[in-house]
This record gives C-alpha cells, structure tokens and sequence, in this order.
C-alpha cells in the first residue's frame, strides 16, 4: 500500500513542495531523501535544520501518514517577539504612551 506525502522547504523568495507517494511505514527521513531536496540545501544536508509535520517538530524516524505534509524548517533571523516589539516602536506616535 501506498500513502502521498508532501515535502516543503520555504525560503523568503521561494517556495519549493515535492509531493511523493511512498510505500506505507515510510518515515519522515525516506520521504526527505526521496523528495530530492538535500542538493539545493547548503552544505546538501539536512543537518542543523528542524524537520515537523503540519507545523509540530518531529525525529526523522517518525512514521508518515498518508497526506502528511513534512516541513523543512530555515533558521530565524530574528526573534518574533523582539521583531514584534522593534515594529511596535517604530510605529508609535511621538509625545504619546502608545
């Protein structure tokens, strides 16, 4: 048996999604292997990055489902709270508490 999987990696200017069909007890390593993404990582490796399924950080042996979608997840460059709190400053109006 069979199950369809999709593989995603999302930088700032683009997008890449492999959707694959892999044999049932597949884990989320088989399915970034076969997605074939490792070449345009750098250092072609998946070392150092976060992997999850549907936005919660998975192991790489965990068993895939079938319309599971895996996330290969790129490092922050910033913090989102100190982003959050950096944008809130700079639009706040001069002479008032907010």
């Amino acid at each position: 048996m069979k199950i369809r999987v999709t593989v995603i990696h999302a930088l700032p200017e683009a997008q890449t999604i492999v959707e694959l069909e892999l044999r049932q007890g597949a884990t989320v390593a088989d399915a970034l292997v076969a997605s074939g993404l490792r070449q345009i990582l750098p250092g072609n490796s998946f070392a150092g990055y976060r992997i999850g399924i549907w936005g919660a950080c998975v192991l790489p042996d965990v068993e895939l489902r079938d319309f599971d979608r895996v996330e290969i997840y790129r490092e922050l460059v910033a913090d989102p709270k100190q982003a959050r709190r950096q944008r809130a400053r700079r639009q706040r109006i001069p002479g008032t508490r907010r």
